[in-house]
């Protein structure tokens, strides 16, 4: 293959800042670096482009910015939103979700039902990790108060049907007319990957991260609707509406900010470069023998997790990392601590075939060379390991 490449396949972990975003962030550092809290004018500009960020973004997602919370991450994001909601509430509430969520959903309502504020049902998914509307329906209670879904899975890239669930608990809630179902859906795979209009799918709250589109790391964005009661999580100098207290980031999110404005700028040609890329991996590893695909064909255009029979995923990993390329094994927070995928067990993969498994997810600047080389080591290590360990 000639000269080694550096191919970074791993962009559903993180992504590094574009040149555009690190630009809109540098001034922020030592030339415009006041606190937008203070009274002087240093800080009274500063608070003029934090609040033309927040009208920004509610301009592109099609919001009113008092509805837009900036916080330090995806998982603050959506604990604020789970935790800020059943604050409120007077009564043990029932919450559904699914089983393949993000573990910033999942452990935030597990502790929830341990602590015994709530009760909650996880939803099982089929084989492409979608769930089934008609279990929802069913598992619909008097005291249903919040159902959290996620846009797309992290790990295979499952499009759950949002807009049907919006529409749903849309027409539950006109039947209720008290105690509304408050629907949660966690953004951060999804947007600037599939078209995802927040009014139109009946989104009260909506949970975005900077890194995962070319934005800095320390950034994220929930979006609140003006019916839903928030209790903030963090206590302090009652920042952002009170809700999240602290110093705001401004470099942080001025790089949200422009990270946002041009993944959606550039969805629909980023969506079909990376659909073709992502058709041409998946037909090249198709030729490796036994190999199953865990993500489904309709899967978002940037996830594809593969399973090698008889391969350890960490084995071939580390093998791929000896030629210069990154791939992982699935979520980045947990694949340190080596657990078994909690996705893949629930799409029915035994923990032999999990462990088997790794995900590759592509970025808008993934080239087509950086494919065939990753395609070309991906091949060797599977046959060199298969060799070695047979």
């Amino acid at each position: 293959m000639g000269h080694q490449l550096h191919v970074y396949l791993d962009n559903s972990a993180t992504t590094p800042i574009c040149s555009e975003v690190l630009s809109a962030i540098d001034p922020y550092w030592q030339q415009r670096f006041a606190n937008p809290s203070s009274p002087h004018h240093l800080g009274v500009e500063v608070d003029r482009e934090l609040t033309q960020c927040r009208q920004y973004l509610a301009q592109q997602m099609d919001v009113a910015p008092r509805d837009l919370i900036f916080t330090a991450s995806g998982t603050e994001s959506n604990n604020l939103a789970i935790q800020g909601f059943t604050a409120h509430l007077r009564e043990p509430a029932h919450i559904i979700t699914t089983a393949t969520e993000h573990a910033s959903v999942l452990h935030v309502i597990k502790h929830l039902v341990e602590a015994g504020g709530c009760d909650a049902t996880f939803l099982p998914v089929n084989a492409n990790g979608a769930i089934d509307i008609s279990q929802l329906k069913q598992a619909i209670r008097p005291t249903t108060r919040l159902v959290s879904i996620m846009a797309v899975n992290n790990e295979i890239g499952t499009i759950q049907p949002i807009a049907d669930v919006g529409s749903f608990l849309a027409a539950e809630n006109q039947q209720r007319k008290q105690q509304p179902i408050i629907f949660h859906v966690d953004g951060v795979q999804a947007i600037g990957k599939i078209p995802l209009r927040i009014k139109d799918n009946g989104i009260h709250l909506f949970t975005i991260s900077a890194h995962k589109i070319q934005g800095p790391k320390g950034s994220g964005l929930l979006y609140c609707h003006p019916t839903v009661r928030l209790a903030p999580i963090i206590h302090g100098g009652g920042q952002e509406g009170g809700l999240r207290s602290g110093t705001e980031n401004i470099p942080a999110i001025v790089g949200l900010t422009k990270s946002v404005q041009l993944a959606l700028e550039n969805i629909q040609p980023n969506t079909e470069r990376l659909t073709k890329l992502r058709q041409h991996l998946i037909d090249e590893l198709a030729t490796i023998a036994d190999v199953r695909f865990n993500s489904p064909q309709t899967g978002a255009p940037h996830i594809v997790n593969i399973q090698f029979v008889g391969v350890k995923g960490e084995v071939l990993v580390n093998f791929l990392e000896q030629q210069g390329v990154y791939v992982s094994m699935g979520a980045a927070c947990t694949a340190r601590k080596q657990r078994v995928s909690h996705v893949l067990q629930a799409i029915g993969l035994t923990p032999e075939q999990a462990g088997s498994s790794i995900r590759i997810s592509l970025s808008p600047t993934t080239t087509m060379e950086e494919i065939g080389y990753a395609v070309h080591w991906i091949k060797e290590s599977v046959t060199t390991i298969r060799d070695v360990y047979s």
